[in-house]
């Protein structure tokens, strides 16, 4: 199309030349013939720096913001400015492949707690009703259950040319529905601009990515921009927090379709009832047309919660939730208490990648829900460069429900360990009237030997916060790290 077309309806400035236009790239190197470039202020360059390279490589258009354009000036290609160029860059790589996400069901899952669990658990019931689904989030891109290899250039929702590129590639692999995680930095970063969802969900509000959006007003903010208008059909949201039921009101406001969801009595639907099973739960689920009893194949009532809030999506997009519900029973979710099998003989191991006060509460929660005879052994580190204030709530959340609480690292990039560890020790060692026993673990894979050391066969250990992920960032280097493996690993030496 013509460069006009693809910008209509912007603020981007219309440049007098209009050349035809094949694709919108964000990163100059992957920049081809007929693309239009996006050059975005960075945390270290700006990218209009790069325009004369993305020009040299075929680009026929710049789009940017008046910062950019002072740095480009003089350019050989047009140039479109915008005080918001990340909007402009969502609507346009909509529109340049041709709204993929209109010829689909959308669904979308905001949220401290939960985005991925709820998004496989809608996945899960979707095919279970002979839907053909894909999913993006965290836990990648995924077509009826199988990874699709992609390139992205962010962790949980893709900066809007990935996202829509690779909706096409879902379109034409014949998906009929996407579900999808939308984080709080997609939102204010405009990675969904350009989208409009057919559902969207609200998990919890908790205390996270605040060395962000610096507030938690902020960050309550930065969710909301999804339940409104231009982005949503209808919302569903959980009302078992007060942040919960403020975002009801809030998609109320914006004219939505809203439905509640939660153990609250005014749920439209309500858990009236759960019990813990060998391998999951059972929940009796009261819905605007019954009763429906859903078995869940993971423990913990905050799993519950986000069943609930599946189905309840599900149900505002005309499948029957009574055949959907069967896909909850087997679901398994990398990362999300998984467990991890060690024979007969060993305890009970679990992996999940609960990393904020409130996740960590939730997942304690669960193993002691779980019917148990021993100890809770919890092992948890916290990130660096990140909001160091929630590390002491990480470990008064792990002292007030674990019997043994093993503190090791994370993700620490470039802080110092042990400073760390001593901040995450502090609040744990806070914590009174509990007979909770807490170590210094040091490294993680130390950590991990310890609790598997200390371990009875009647005990449960939980390794929380990296759960699915394969690396470990340190100050100067990544490395090959997966929570799973090293704990098949470190029993094994035990057990030589």
């Amino acid at each position: 199309m013509k460069l006009s077309e693809l910008v209509a309806e912007t603020d981007a400035s219309r440049p007098e030349t209009d050349p035809e236009v094949f694709d919108v790239v964000l990163d100059s190197r992957r920049v081809r013939p007929g693309a239009v470039y996006v050059g975005l202020p960075g945390t270290r360059h700006h990218g209009a720096h790069f325009a004369k390279e993305a020009a040299a490589a075929g680009a026929v258009a710049l789009i940017t913001d008046p910062q950019g354009a002072k740095i480009v000036s003089g350019i050989s290609i047009p140039v479109c400015i915008a005080d918001d160029p990340r909007e402009v860059m969502g609507v346009a790589a909509a529109r340049i492949h041709g709204h993929p996400s209109r010829s689909m069901g959308t669904f979308a899952v905001t949220g401290t707690n939960g985005k991925s669990t709820t998004v496989f658990m809608i996945d899960a019931a979707l095919r279970a009703a002979g839907r053909h689904v894909g999913v993006i989030g965290t836990l990648g891109f995924l077509v009826d259950g199988q990874p699709i290899d992609v390139e992205t250039t962010t962790i949980t929702t893709p900066e809007s040319p990935d996202l829509q590129q690779n909706l096409v590639r879902m379109r034409e692999a014949g998906v009929q529905d996407v579900a999808m995680e939308v984080s709080s930095h997609a939102l204010v970063l405009g990675r969904v601009s350009g989208m409009h969802f057919d559902i969207a969900g609200f998990t919890n509000l908790g205390r996270d990515h605040l060395d962000f959006h610096h507030t938690v007003e902020q960050y309550f903010e930065a969710k909301a921009k999804l339940f409104t208008s231009q982005l949503c059909r209808c919302a569903v949201i959980t009302i078992d927090d007060d942040p919960g039921r403020r975002m009801a009101g809030r998609a109320l406001d914006a004219g939505l379709g809203v439905s509640t969801v939660g153990f609250a009595e005014d749920a439209d639907y309500r858990i009236v009832s759960h019990r813990p099973e060998a391998t999951g739960s059972v929940m009796q689920l009261a819905h605007p047309r019954g009763l429906l009893e859903v078995n869940v194949g993971l423990p913990g009532v905050h799993n519950l919660s986000d069943a609930a809030l599946a189905l309840a999506m599900i149900d505002q997009g005309d499948v029957d939730i009574t055949v959907a519900a069967s896909g909850l029973a087997d679901v398994v979710i990398p990362g999300r208490m998984q467990p991890v099998p060690l024979g007969d003989d060993a305890p009970r191991v679990y992996v999940d990648f609960a990393h904020t006060p409130q996740a960590i509460s939730s997942a304690l929660e669960a193993l002691n829900y779980a019917q148990r005879a021993g100890r809770v052994i919890v092992v948890l580190g916290a990130g660096g460069d990140r909001d160091p204030d929630k590390r002491e709530p990480m470990g008064a959340a792990a002292a007030r429900l674990a019997d043994v609480v093993v503190v090791t690292d994370d993700n620490p990039r470039s802080e110092e360990p042990a400073a760390i560890r001593a901040r995450v020790l502090a609040g744990a060692r806070s914590v009174e009237g509990r007979a909770v026993q807490v170590v210094d673990g040091g490294d993680r894979r130390s950590a991990i030997e310890t609790a598997l050391r200390i371990a009875e066969r009647a005990d449960v250990v939980a390794i929380l916060g990296k759960g699915h992920e394969k690396t470990q960032q340190l100050a100067d280097c990544t490395i090959n790290f997966d929570d799973v493996a090293e704990i098949v690993s470190a029993w094994e030496r035990g057990q030589a």
